[in-house]
C-alpha cells in the first residue's frame, strides 16, 4: 500500500510539472540542418572542436548534470522497479557518472552493484579519474560497448541525439540484449530524421532529431515493447530549418 501511495504521489508531481512547463525555442546554440552525422561533422566551423571526444569539454556543465531535474523522475521511477535482483546496469552516454551521482543514494541499489558508464574515450578517461579521486568504487567506465558487463538494464539519458551509430547497432554491440531499456531526452520529430549542430562554445557537436515513428518501429523490430513514455516540454525546440521537435522518454521491455 505504501508503495502505491508513493507511486501516485510521484505521478501527481510529474503531471503538475508537465502542466507548468512550456516549450522553449532553439536559440543560437543550434546551427544548420544536415542529412547525416558525417555531413554535420564535416560542417563544423573552422577552429572549433568537432564532436564530444575531447578532454577540454569533459568538465562542461558537470556540476549541473549531477543535479536531479524534473525529467529524471520517470527514469528513477522505473529504475527503482527494474534494478532489484540485478547486479549491474550500463549507462550509455553516462558522461562522468553524472546520473550515478544524482540517483544512487535515492535508488538504494543492490550490493554489490556495478554502474557501468559507456562514453567516448576522453570522457571515459576523465570520468574514471574523477571517480577514483572521489572514492566511487561502484562506478566503472568503458569506451567500447563490447567490453561492458552483460546486463539486464540499459540506461541512455541524453545519448541518442549525440551518438554516431544507429540505436539498433548500439544494442547489438552489447554483450547481450538488455531486458529493460530506459531512454530519456530523445529528440524526435514527426518527419524524417535530421541532424543539426549544437554549439558548446569551443566545440560543435552533431545533434540528431529522430523520426519518431521510425524510432518506435526500430524498437519493435528488435523485440521491445514500449511500457511507458513521456514528453519533456522544456526540452522541445523550434528550428527554422525543420520545425518543431519533441523531447521524449521511454521505458521499453524485451518481449521475447
Amino acid at each position: 500500500m505504501a508503495g502505491n501511495i508513493v507511486d501516485r504521489a510521484l505521478r501527481r508531481v510529474l503531471e503538475a510539472g508537465r502542466r507548468r512547463l512550456t516549450p522553449q525555442a532553439a536559440g543560437p546554440s543550434f546551427r544548420g540542418a544536415f542529412a547525416s552525422y558525417a555531413e554535420a561533422m564535416a560542417a563544423v566551423r573552422p577552429g572549433a572542436l568537432a564532436g564530444y571526444d575531447h578532454a577540454e569539454i569533459a568538465d562542461v556543465s558537470f556540476e549541473k548534470m549531477c543535479q536531479r531535474t524534473l525529467w529524471d523522475y520517470p527514469i528513477m521511477f522505473w529504475l527503482a522497479r527494474v534494478t532489484p535482483g540485478v547486479t549491474s546496469l550500463v549507462d550509455a552516454g553516462g558522461h562522468m557518472g553524472t546520473k550515478f551521482r544524482a540517483f544512487a543514494h535515492e535508488l538504494k541499489l543492490p550490493t554489490p552493484f556495478e554502474w557501468a558508464v559507456y562514453d567516448v574515450p576522453e570522457i571515459a578517461r576523465a570520468g574514471r579519474a574523477r571517480a577514483e579521486r572521489d572514492g566511487l568504487s561502484g562506478l566503472t567506465f568503458y569506451d567500447q560497448l563490447e567490453s561492458t558487463p552483460p546486463t539486464d538494464v540499459l540506461l541512455c539519458s541524453g545519448l541518442l541525439q549525440y551518438i554516431d551509430i544507429p540505436f539498433a547497432t548500439l544494442l547489438q554491440r552489447l554483450p547481450k540484449l538488455p531486458r529493460h531499456v530506459l531512454l530519456n531526452k530523445v529528440a524526435t520529430r514527426e518527419g524524417p530524421t535530421v541532424v543539426t549542430l549544437e554549439e558548446f562554445g569551443m566545440a560543435e557537436v552533431p545533434y540528431q532529431v529522430r523520426d519518431h515513428a521510425e524510432f518506435l518501429r526500430t524498437l519493435g523490430a528488435l523485440g521491445y515493447a514500449i511500457e511507458d513514455s513521456w514528453t519533456i516540454p522544456t526540452l522541445a525546440h523550434t528550428h527554422p530549418a525543420f520545425g518543431t521537435s519533441a523531447s521524449r522518454g521511454f521505458y521499453a521491455r524485451l518481449s521475447s
